[in-house]
């Protein structure tokens, strides 16, 4: 990236995205300057610190190495300057709600074997699978995530012609690509069970999402001893470093286009007048609350008419005692998931058979708890939008940790001293979430690639976006290269 010396630029929004872009307009040589509205950087992967428990309130999944080590190297630095990463095994582990449970491991034979107890021919079918995730992942990564592909005109590319085979997978979901491998429901969800995360569902997210099993088989699962907040703290130490400066408590309530720069406005009365504008808030909510009318590039129409990613039912507890069977990263699963997802995506309400993820660091770290106390967190997807008044969250708390003590054996309920819980309103609240979404905009089919948000407006000059709603999508390794394409796109655009 070239040089920026002399452009003052304000990034409004301290999370990952909003990091990453400081980090490399700040190496190019802009004056760079972070606005956080909360009272610590870092976005929703924000921390809880009560009662000598430390929680990461929002990401819990180190994953994608590669995508953090490119980062870093990018600046001649590495993620062990900043800090140390423990090797999960297993990566997971899975409770059915049948009775059944199986960890997922590193050891490909041993999932392989796996595989094959529950399906005749599924060990080969695994192979295969695999094989076709990880090609898709390299192809992926280094033609359509990399590079950024934002406009139609980017995809008139001898590179994108070259790798048509997996562009064509954005058309067909992934249901129907995992039903041509395994037909054991079982099988099926594992190779799924990521697309929570991506915000979609089987049925509505692309086949090229297959590339996140090689993701979890091969790449391995991690965990940044302290947290993810550990890598939060890291971005920051290297933009400081780099020379951004950065300011909490200070959220922005107006950004407008001036004949010369910007004007920028924070709600303590605070003006400032840089000479470009990158926004990582949450873009509907930017495009809606924080920009003239004349400025935006979308109307009202063209977000209500958006597939927003799932928000959450979260419970932070610390807990007396230890919490076997559970593992570091833990799924229970309803056999039949599919009235789950309805109720995410066709009919919102609260999910009667809950499928739902339990973080337990306590089990990898043991500066996160108390001694003789367990840090752990439930999460369950479910719609944006949903009303969450004290009453029906106090009614699924108990059908919650009921459905835990069931399926898992492992009874919370006499032994929490400490408990908080984040839902659908505090999304909104805490980080201008459309919807309350927890994730951002889902990874449907009209919502991939060129289809998501643009990260440079089409309205006003010198105004970027960065994070979730754009390319490449979800997911903190996305939000670090979503960073990049917008330090790019600035800097190509001020050349």
């Amino acid at each position: 990236m070239s040089s920026l010396s002399g452009t003052a630029v304000t990034v409004v929004g301290g999370g990952f995205g909003g990091l990453s872009a400081a980090c490399y307009l700040a190496d190019a040589g802009a004056d760079v300057r972070v606005l956080e509205k909360n009272d610590h950087v870092g976005g929703r992967a924000s921390q809880l610190e009560a009662e000598g428990f430390r929680f990461d309130m929002g990401p819990s999944w180190y994953l994608m190495p590669d995508v953090f080590e490119r980062f870093f190297a990018y600046f001649g630095r590495e993620p062990s300057d900043f800090y140390d990463l423990e090797p999960l095994d297993p990566h997971y582990r899975i409770f059915f709600k049948d009775g059944d449970r199986l960890d997922v491991t590193g050891d490909h034979e041993e999932m392989r074997d796996l595989f094959e107890s529950y399906e005749p021919g599924a060990g080969e079918a695994f192979d295969d699978y695999l094989e076709t995730s990880e090609s898709h992942y390299e192809t992926a990564m280094n033609k359509f995530v990399y590079e950024d592909r934002s406009r139609l005109r980017d995809w008139i590319d001898l590179d994108v012609l070259t790798a048509a085979p997996v562009g064509l997978q954005l058309i067909g979901s992934m249901q129907g690509h995992v039903e041509d491998y395994f037909e054991h429901p079982k099988l099926q969800q594992i190779m799924q069970y990521t697309l929570v995360f991506l915000g979609g569902s089987p049925k509505n997210t692309p086949a090229l999402y297959n590339m996140m099993s090689h993701v979890d088989f091969n790449l391995g699962v991690y965990y940044p001893e302290g947290g993810i907040y550990s890598v939060v703290d890291g971005l920051v130490e290297l933009g400081t470093d780099l020379g951004v400066t950065y300011e909490t408590s200070a959220e922005v309530d107006e950004i407008t286009r001036r004949k010369d720069g910007f004007l920028v406005q924070t709600k303590a009365g605070d003006v400032s007048h840089p000479d470009r504008v990158v926004v990582n808030a949450d873009y509907a909510h930017a495009e809606r609350e924080l920009l003239p009318d004349h400025e935006r590039q979308y109307d009202d129409d063209y977000w209500d008419d958006r597939t927003y990613a799932p928000s959450a039912f979260l419970m932070y507890m610390g807990v007396e005692g230890d919490v076997e069977p559970l593992e570091h990263h833990t799924l229970v699963l309803p056999t039949d998931w599919e009235p789950h997802f309805d109720d995410i995506f066709e009919e919102p309400d609260w999910p009667d058979d809950p499928a739902y993820y339990l973080c337990v660091p306590s089990k990898t770290d043991d500066t996160v708890a108390p001694d003789g106390h367990s840090n752990l967190f439930v999460l369950v997807p479910v719609a944006p939008g949903l009303h969450d008044g004290e009453a029906i969250r106090e009614e699924y708390r108990e059908k919650i940790l009921a459905d835990i003590a069931e399926n898992t054996g492992v009874d919370l309920r006499d032994r929490i001293v400490y408990e908080k819980q984040f839902a659908v309103s505090d999304f909104g609240e805490r980080y201008n979430a459309t919807e309350g979404t927890a994730l951002g905009l889902a990874h449907t089919l009209r919502q991939t690639a060129l289809l998501r948000p643009n990260n440079r407006s089409s309205a006003v000059d010198g105004l970027y976006f960065t994070g979730s709603f754009t390319t490449p999508g979800i997911g903190v390794p996305m939000c670090l290269i979503s960073g990049e394409h917008t330090a790019q796109a600035l800097i190509d655009d001020a050349q």
